[in-house]
């Protein structure tokens, strides 16, 4: 069947602020204070290691040996305070109800951790929407490899030849590139990346836009 699997973080929803405030709480545990501000959500949505990487490029002495033992600090900052500020966007349900309505398939496939994202997307309210759902340990390999994308299809139970991705970053358009399937980008995530640069099959601004990119591109 049809199957179309979107990204979650700066795609489905912004989840910048909670990412930020887990990233400050280890600066803070070092007495740094907050290193990061809402002006650094696009590096949010890009991990846990690269938000810290860019807080300590803020102060001296600290390197990649403190990133390695403040990200499982992260991650439990991340965990207990997960859904303060993130939000979905506008229409992205309303897109997703109607794709499945029309008979298809859809999934998540994400880089965020799978428990941390079964947790937000419960808390959300909207885990039940999704046929299946693969976080960035589900598996022995992660986007970019295609095998993330594939193998999110196949749980939900869908064709791998007729599926798409839905994202917003690089990494999303290299994992659709890397498995000969196409890409649908948005242009509204907080990502710092132009994606129009990347040169997704399809590009949309707003969700209400998404269900006749998708028939274009899948049938």
């Amino acid at each position: 069947m049809r199957t179309v699997i979107f990204d979650l973080d700066g795609t489905l929803a912004d989840t910048s602020g909670d990412l930020l405030a887990a990233a400050n709480a280890c600066f803070r545990g070092l007495s740094l204070g907050d290193l990061l501000t809402p002006a650094d959500s696009g590096t949010a949505l890009k991990g846990g290691r690269a938000m810290l990487r860019l807080g300590f490029s803020r102060v001296v002495g600290f390197g990649e040996d403190e990133v390695d033992r403040q990200y499982p600090v992260l991650l439990d900052a991340y965990a207990q305070d997960i859904d303060s500020h993130t939000v979905l966007y506008p229409g992205a349900m309303d897109a997703v109800r109607a794709l499945k309505d029309d008979g298809y398939i859809v999934g998540i496939c994400t880089n965020k951790p799978e428990g941390l994202a079964e947790t937000l997307m419960t808390s959300l309210g909207v885990r039940d929407e999704f046929a299946a759902l693969l976080g960035a340990d589900s598996l022995p390999v992660r986007k970019p490899d295609p095998e993330h994308l594939f193998e999110t299809v196949r749980r939900a139970g869908g064709d791998p030849d007729r599926s798409l991705l839905v994202g917003d970053t690089v990494t999303d358009r290299d994992t659709s590139t890397n498995a000969r399937r196409p890409s649908i980008l948005v242009t509204f995530g907080p990502g710092d990346d132009d994606v129009r640069d990347l040169n997704p099959e399809g590009l949309i601004g707003h969700f209400d836009e998404l269900h006749a990119e998708v028939r274009r591109l899948i049938g």
